[in-house]
């Protein structure tokens, strides 16, 4: 689905505000033996028995639960989950969610990223449906957390533990293999000229790699200002990486052709890297991939 400049600095938003009240969680009792209680951003969770009919209003969600072999107990994803193509999509908002409608999948589990006011969480337990929220990861350590919780909560813990494990290794690698000595970056949102800083899941992740943030001493508090095309310029970044190539169409030609930035060494170099939006949104399993994009374009670039 193709999102609009609008929304995706709406997404930003409550990304944003789902960082700064994520915490580092831990599942009470092994998944396999119910009732499991899962310390989730909403609190303790009670489940009391392996759920069946499993709504993710979250896309990052929806990634992890088919990666931990949950996929056959999701009944339904949110309007953003698109993929994997095995995900049974619906016309439920993540932000907006209906209650009526999630009741009238009979659903017995919500995973969801956002509880404005914690209105959701609220009306779910009204109707006796068990919710989870799982904000935005702040590190890779609370990714990982989330996974292992989702494989606790769905009777799949053993899958989950392995997919950890995978992506802790193919990381590991990666990032010992990387090092891009400091090189410069700018980390593009939108066209609207939001980044995001090193304070973020993503800006980390392009810290492991040895990467500098041109976008750090712009922090708004946030983690993802909005920069001025003067002072993409002034930096000069070596690499450019877009993560808005499905959502508005950006490319390294269109990079080009914004006035003034044909001079930048990353349009110059070829330093400009075209990105999945999704995957550079996201902190499931894919995450892997994302690093390893990078980490390819760094080698490249700087010969590492």
């Amino acid at each position: 689905m193709i999102r609009s400049i609008p929304v995706v600095v709406t997404v930003i938003a409550f990304v944003a505000a789902a960082c700064a009240t994520t915490s580092s969680t831990t599942v009470a009792e092994e998944s396999g033996t119910y009732p499991v209680t899962i310390d989730a951003a909403n609190g303790p969770i009670t489940i009391n028995a392996r759920p069946t009919k499993v709504v993710s209003l979250s896309p990052t969600a929806t990634e992890v639960l088919f990666a931990i072999e949950a996929g056959d107990q999701v009944v339904a994803v949110d309007d953003q989950s698109d993929y994997p193509a095995a995900a049974p999509t619906s016309k439920l908002s993540g932000i907006e969610p209906n209650i009526e409608a999630i009741a009238a999948l009979d659903a017995d589990l919500v995973v969801m990223m956002f509880d404005v006011g914690g209105e959701t969480v609220a009306a779910l337990e009204a109707v006796g449906i068990p919710s989870i929220v799982h904000g935005a990861a702040v590190d890779l350590d609370d990714a990982y957390t989330q996974i292992e919780q989702l494989g606790a909560a769905t009777g799949n813990a053993a899958a989950a533990s392995s997919l950890v494990a995978s992506m802790q290794q193919d990381i590991d690698r990666i990032v010992g293999g990387t090092d891009a000595g400091g090189a410069t970056y700018y980390h593009e949102v939108d066209p609207l000229l939001y980044s995001a800083t090193s304070n973020t899941f993503v800006g980390a992740l392009y810290s492991m790699l040895g990467l500098a943030n041109i976008a750090d001493d712009a922090d708004d508090g946030s983690g993802y200002p909005q920069l001025s095309a003067e002072l993409v310029v002034a930096e000069d970044p070596d690499f450019v990486f877009l993560a808005d190539t499905k959502c508005c169409d950006q490319d390294a030609t269109t990079i080009a052709g914004r006035p003034g930035w044909d001079t930048l060494s990353a349009v110059r170099t070829g330093g400009v890297i075209e990105l999945d939006d999704d995957i550079a949104s996201r902190w499931g399993p894919r995450v892997v991939e994302f690093m390893e994009a990078v980490a390819a374009a760094v080698g490249v670039r700087v010969g590492s």
